[in-house]
């Protein structure tokens, strides 16, 4: 039997870490298949401080990461971060597909660094047109692209549902020009407000387009609307979850978002697509004024109709007025010898006959004038009707006849089965609201 060796019979040979890692930039520096190498990656933990610093990684098709590397751009060529900007609208930041020049450095005390000397701003605006052409593709396949495109837009809209964020300068023109519009067109806004920049901002505008569709009846449109500004800040609307949402949404939508020269996914599938939110507001109130156009048009036709018809009868009187009398003469003078006795009947039947015209003529002239009025008064009654229905359908007025509604974070409660013990509810009356903590729950048998 071999005798058992002893641990300490041998011992292995290390080398220094600075030796290591002398091997690993022997390795690594001047290998030219790791210097100026153009590499696709996605940026995260992006920092601009004096020097650029960031993390470049790849991510399969499921968006699970399969490569990642610390890199970075040294101060004296951080311009190439001003050039990227000007092509594209954007600042580097997180999320971002690029293709950037980079060259691998190895340093023994500092460890390995990716450096990057180029950025291709043109790979980048490609990527997000390819990733805005995908979505639509998607909704083309689906076959929902057109939906709301082509839902019958309201002849004159009055209940505008709209979406922006409370305080955006966007939203405040959108107001100014929809309320003091020159020709005294009275709509009726409710504004469901969302984040319009950030991450956050698709799911912030679904959620409140959820909270749309729950009241979609007391409105005829919904309008979506937010200011200019960068690119960047515009992506968050080139979004499948939100297109899909916005396809699919039962109302006209109106999509004024960013300048003229920006162009989301939802410009390309909503019912209508204006410039700006003041554009949108130009928009309705083009509508109302159509209407109004129209409206007068069609008084000053039954007047003209009314006015011929009346002209028509004119001349039809003053033919007969003037024929009567040859007829008469004519019939005198042929039938005299045996027609003498009755020469004193012939004024009376023309009087009967003139009577009977001018009867008929004013009876016609009646009827047209009742039957414009009556027109008139039929459209005034339904023009208002419409009008007080929106006014009796304002939530203003629901609490101004007694009425309270309560609400949760923001949402409305409509059932006790809504609410658990301890939820803090806020109940809304006409002169205020107040505040109430659930402390029990009463449930109605069920019958």
């Amino acid at each position: 039997m071999a005798e058992q060796q002893s641990l300490f019979d041998s011992q292995p040979q290390g080398i220094t870490l600075s030796e290591f890692n002398a091997r690993i930039e022997h390795l690594i520096n001047g290998n030219p298949t790791l210097i100026n190498q153009w590499v696709i990656a996605e940026t995260t933990d992006v920092n601009i401080k004096n020097h650029c610093y960031m993390s470049l990684v790849e991510k399969d098709d499921k968006d699970r990461m399969v490569a990642k590397i610390g890199a970075m751009i040294w101060q004296n060529n951080t311009h190439i971060l001003a050039k990227f900007k000007a092509v594209t609208g954007m600042d580097l930041a997180n999320g971002m597909k690029v293709m950037m020049l980079v060259s691998a450095s190895f340093n023994r005390q500092f460890g390995m660094k990716v450096v990057i000397s180029d950025i291709d701003p043109n790979y980048t605006l490609g990527d997000m047109a390819r990733a805005r052409q995908e979505i639509l593709n998607r909704l083309t396949q689906e076959g929902i692209i057109n939906n709301n495109k082509q839902l019958a837009f309201p002849i004159m809209p009055q209940r505008i549902a709209v979406i922006s964020s409370a305080t955006a300068a966007g939203y405040g023109d959108f107001m100014n020009q929809l309320n003091n519009n020159p020709y005294g067109l009275k709509f009726y806004t409710h504004l469901f407000a969302a984040t319009m920049q950030g991450n956050t901002t698709a799911t912030s505008v679904i959620e409140a387009m959820n909270r749309v569709k729950a009241v979609m009846q007391h409105f005829d449109c919904l309008v979506i609307i937010r200011g200019g500004g960068a690119t960047a800040e515009l992506n968050s609307f080139d979004n499948y979850a939100l297109a899909r949402e916005v396809a699919l949404f039962p109302l006209p939508v109106v999509v004024g978002i960013g300048h003229e020269r920006d162009v989301t996914v939802l410009d390309e599938i909503a019912c209508r697509r204006v410039k700006t939110p003041t554009a949108a507001a130009e928009l309705l109130i083009g509508c109302g004024t159509n209407e109004l156009a129209r409206l007068d048009d069609l008084r000053n036709t039954i007047a003209t109709v009314v006015n011929n018809a009346i002209n028509r009868e004119r001349e039809r009187l003053a033919y007969f007025t003037s024929s009567i009398p040859a007829i008469a003469q004519g019939h005198v003078t042929k039938e005299r010898q045996h027609l003498d006795s009755q020469v004193n009947a012939i004024p009376v039947a023309i009087m009967s006959l003139l009577n009977a015209q001018n009867t008929r003529v004013n009876h016609n002239a009646e009827l047209m004038r009742n039957a414009v009025t009556q027109l008139l008064a039929t459209s005034k009654l339904q023009l208002q009707a419409l009008i007080d229905k929106v006014d009796l359908l304002n939530p203003r007025k629901i609490l101004n006849r007694g009425y309270s509604l309560t609400m949760r974070n923001g949402k409305f409660i409509t059932e006790a089965s809504q609410l658990v013990e301890g939820d803090v509810i806020t109940t809304h009356f006409k002169d205020g609201k107040a505040s109430t903590k659930v402390t029990t729950i009463i449930m109605n048998e069920k019958s």
